[in-house]
């Protein structure tokens, strides 16, 4: 059962969210803080009693945009914390998501709030809050969030086979489709590195395990994957040669 604080400074949506909150059976309590400044008093103290005090909060349902400091600028300050409650970002603006998930949010609602998609976040929250044994943020760090039609959706990063350069996006290829991210390649690849990501080219990153083939003619080198065929530049060429050499002698 979830003790949850609400945040919004604009009093009819924070109604309306506690409203669809207090209606899960999954939430014990729902309380409501209009500010950055109330939410943070609110969240220092419960920090401070302890997680068996009645005031104790799992998690911060937390809007964006507010007068003074925004949300993300909440979750900021909450990463300093030693033990913060888990967060959940409710906004009317997708743009933030890739900064959301950065500060380890657990997942990220647009507005208007659909009790579907709200219970959704209800749902992940609780897995987390239910299984103390496991660190509680490691499964953002597996996911990418993606926009599909207006729903911010979660693609698994082992399921991504390549990445390619769109100006400072980048689109995200799978073997069912691709997805455009307001994210720049080199972003991916310093984040993705330690997960077998490798640049090849200025315009391409790969997944080691996901190249079928690699090809040289004419002292040019592609790799194959699935049916696509990258170019590797000049300047990779070797870097990736010894890697999958090494790969292949494990």
């Amino acid at each position: 059962m979830l003790r949850v604080l609400a945040v919004d400074d604009e009093q009819p949506a924070l109604e309306e969210l506690l409203y669809l909150l207090r209606a899960d059976p999954r939430v014990r309590s729902a309380e409501g803080a209009t500010g950055a400044t109330e939410a943070l008093r609110r969240i220092g103290g419960a920090v401070d009693a302890g997680p068996d005090d009645p005031s104790a909060i799992d998690v911060v349902f937390l809007d964006i945009h507010m007068a003074g400091l925004t949300g993300l600028d909440v979750a900021q300050l909450l990463a300093g914390f030693a033990a913060p409650p888990l967060i959940v970002f409710v906004t009317a603006h997708e743009g933030f998501a890739v900064h959301a998930f950065d500060l380890k949010a657990v997942d990220y609602v647009l507005k208007p709030v659909r009790r579907e998609r709200l219970a959704e976040a209800v749902r992940r929250v609780a897995e987390q809050v239910g299984d103390r044994s496991a660190p509680v943020h490691d499964s953002a760090g597996d996911q990418i969030p993606v926009e599909l039609g207006g729903v911010i959706r979660f693609i698994p990063i082992d399921e991504i086979a390549y990445a390619e350069a769109q100006g400072d996006y980048a689109r995200l290829h799978t073997a069912t489709g691709s997805h455009l991210v307001r994210i720049p390649l080199t972003t991916l690849e310093e984040r993705w590195r330690s997960r077998g990501f490798v640049r090849i080219h200025r315009r391409h990153l790969v997944a080691l395990g996901r190249i079928d083939e690699l090809r040289l003619d004419a002292g040019s080198m592609s790799v194959r994957i699935g049916a696509a065929e990258l170019a590797v530049s000049r300047r990779h060429t070797r870097a990736l040669r010894d890697l999958l050499m090494r790969q292949g002698g494990r």
